[in-house]
């Protein structure tokens, strides 16, 4: 009798794509004619480590709706970051509305240093090593955006490409044991002394 992998009521729990973090949780007041309406604003950010993130906001009348809808959002707003050795290609700078931030980049092993709601968005991407320092307002949701914005305008740089050709050609290129000095190992010819030739003595004349 052969038994079944999954029976009835099973959940399968497949391996999550996306790493998800909440930015915030707010509730929002609509009046209509009724009254008020009480319902749920939900900021997430969504990413795989790999230079995949998402931003979505979502709106329901519980929470785990807003937050299931902000999810849903995220993964339909995506964008690929350029990563050089963890950090960032180059520095950049933007200002969006009242949001004004500025990411530099790292040595490594320097980590990542940012406020509280840029790391969460910085860490999901993939970056390990970078600088990054928010100016004016502290609105959570102002400044998400203005970090995913600020991601968008990385570009590849002639460093980043000649520093990925070195890392690759390092990697392929086996390390030999021993290295071996062709000048210090060459064979030194030897210096031979050659004695000059001896001419026969000549006979003495005989003055008799």
């Amino acid at each position: 009798m052969t038994k079944r992998p999954h029976s009835k009521g099973e959940i399968r729990k497949e391996p999550k794509e996306y790493d998800e973090q909440v930015i915030e949780i707010s509730r929002v007041v609509k009046v209509v004619k009724g009254g008020r309406r009480l319902r749920f604003r939900a900021t997430v950010v969504i990413g795989n480590r790999k230079g995949k993130v998402g931003v979505g906001i979502g709106k329901s009348n519980e929470v785990t709706g807003a937050i299931q809808k902000a999810i849903t959002q995220a993964k339909k707003n995506t964008l690929q970051v350029l990563l050089d050795q963890g950090t960032i290609p180059h520095d950049v700078e933007i200002r969006q509305k009242s949001s004004h931030i500025k990411f530099m980049r790292a040595k490594p092993g320097t980590g990542i240093i940012a406020g509280n709601t840029i790391r969460k968005l910085l860490e999901l991407s993939g970056l390990k090593d970078i600088y990054a320092k928010s100016f004016g307002t502290t609105n959570k949701i102002n400044n998400t955006k203005a970090t995913f914005s600020a991601l968008k305008l990385l570009r590849t740089t002639p460093g980043m490409d000649s520093r990925a050709r070195n890392t690759s050609a390092k990697q392929t290129q086996p390390k030999p044991n021993q290295q071996i000095n062709p000048v210090k190992n060459a064979i030194k010819p030897v210096a031979t002394t050659q004695k000059p030739a001896v001419s026969p003595e000549q006979p003495k004349p005989d003055n008799k």
